[in-house]
């Protein structure tokens, strides 16, 4: 039967497409905007017939009637990382969450520790050859997909076919739907003097040829645009997004002197605009890899001049950050944070950062505390820590002390809480 014939005889309607998932099933959902609307709806319409299912991804975008405390018999979320779409039932305990490192989930559904009975993804159409990327969300969704009873497309004409070990024969596909609603945009963060200032401490850091990876978030968009001088940069991170094409654009990417797949971009997942989405359309410049790849310590790491920059809510005067979670109640997840961090610890000339607004709540909060609040979670160790940077400056805590690792953060907190801090770090025995 020719691939064709193969698309024809799977293609049906989502009503029908949902029915390859069976009660007792664990879904597997890409990251972000890889996650197919039009069958995540049909699957919220039907959630009463199952029961017992879980539905698992990172950073789920959209509300789908699923999400709802009445209905978690019939289909629970289990989230790997917290956005605003599951911030409030993850909270309220009717939410799961499955701790991790974003490298190392691939590993734990290769050994059967996450299941993957079912995958529901968004798809590129169809090439010549019978395949479809996976463009938006490789990331764990490739390991799902060697293990899945099933696999099941949303095939959409404006997701970008791009390249890299992102690909699904249509052969391993147990039904299709198709749709042609834009893939959802997700814009820059708002950038205030704030994010400004921290960003050019940070900028003023990175060197011409180092290749970067940027988090999500105000602070590390507000770097990019800081970056448009440089020259011969590279990408290997996990997010591609609008930042980074501006520096495309700009021509301060090169990808030239990368040490790992040099003259080519990397990244796990997308998060942009349409813009960005058609970039990625057969750009042989661009790779997307599953996770375990991208964020791969080691593999990361063989880029010289690897920069990570990454953003955490607090810090506390030893270097440890709880970057996912607001004392018991959970804000976010791990992620890629810890991941990059090592990775740039490797790096021959690599440079962690670690952002952070110094104050929280109209100055009334310090971000910088002697000591995480009760029930943080842990994201990144003091051990793994090594550039922290606020609007008030730079603190390099790697191969520093207690003592002065407390002074280098007491320096760059806000000066409303300096004294209190270092009153605190004596009656400690830091000082």
């Amino acid at each position: 039967m020719t691939t064709q014939a193969l698309y024809l005889q799977k293609r049906m309607s989502a009503a029908d497409a949902v029915r390859q998932v069976r009660s007792g099933d664990f879904i597997i959902v890409p990251t972000g905007v890889g996650e197919p609307p039009t069958l995540l709806t049909a699957l919220s319409e039907q959630r009463r017939d199952f029961h017992d299912v879980k539905v698992a991804q990172i950073l789920a975008m959209r509300k789908y009637a699923y999400l709802d405390p009445e209905t978690t018999q019939h289909i629970r979320h289990v989230a790997f990382f917290f956005g605003a779409a599951t911030r409030a039932g993850g909270q309220a305990g009717w939410i799961d969450f499955i701790p991790n490192y974003f490298s190392e989930i691939p590993g734990q559904i290769e050994r059967g520790q996450i299941p993957a009975d079912v995958v529901l993804s968004m798809a590129s159409p169809m090439d010549a050859h019978g395949y479809f990327s996976i463009s938006l969300g490789a990331d764990y969704t490739m390991a799902a997909i060697a293990r899945a009873r099933a696999i099941v497309l949303e095939v959409n004409p404006h997701v970008p076919f791009a390249y890299g070990n992102c690909h699904v024969h249509i052969s391993q596909v147990a039904a299709l739907v198709e749709s042609s609603e834009p893939v959802l945009e997700v814009g820059l963060p708002k950038i205030g003097p704030v994010q400004e200032a921290i960003a050019k401490h940070v900028a003023d850091l990175i060197d011409d040829g180092s290749t970067l990876q940027i988090g999500y978030g105000g602070i590390p968009d507000a770097v990019v645009m800081q970056l448009t001088h440089k020259h011969d940069l590279g990408i290997h991170t996990e997010m591609i997004g609008d930042g980074i094409l501006t520096l495309v654009e700009s021509g301060a990417v090169t990808n030239r002197r990368k040490n790992h797949l040099p003259g080519k971009m990397v990244a796990t997942f997308a998060l942009g605009s349409s813009k960005l989405y058609r970039f990625m359309d057969r750009n042989p410049a661009l790779e997307i890899h599953p996770v375990n790849f991208t964020n791969d310590p080691t593999l990361a790491g063989m880029n010289d001049k690897l920069v990570a920059i990454n953003a955490t809510l607090q810090i506390d005067l030893l270097g440890q950050c709880g970057s996912e979670s607001l004392g018991h109640a959970p804000y976010s997840g791990t992620g890629g944070q810890s991941d990059f961090v090592r990775a740039a610890n490797r790096s021959c000339g690599g440079k962690a950062f670690i952002v952070l607004p110094s104050t929280a709540k109209g100055d009334t909060i310090s971000r910088i505390v002697l000591s995480l609040s009760p029930g943080t979670h842990l994201s990144t160790s003091k051990n793994d820590v090594n550039y922290v940077v606020t609007e008030y400056g730079v603190a390099q805590l790697r191969g520093k002390s207690a003592r002065q690792r407390a002074r280098e953060l007491i320096g760059i907190a806000h000066p409303n809480f300096r004294a209190e801090l270092t009153e605190q770090a004596r009656r400690m025995h830091i000082l």
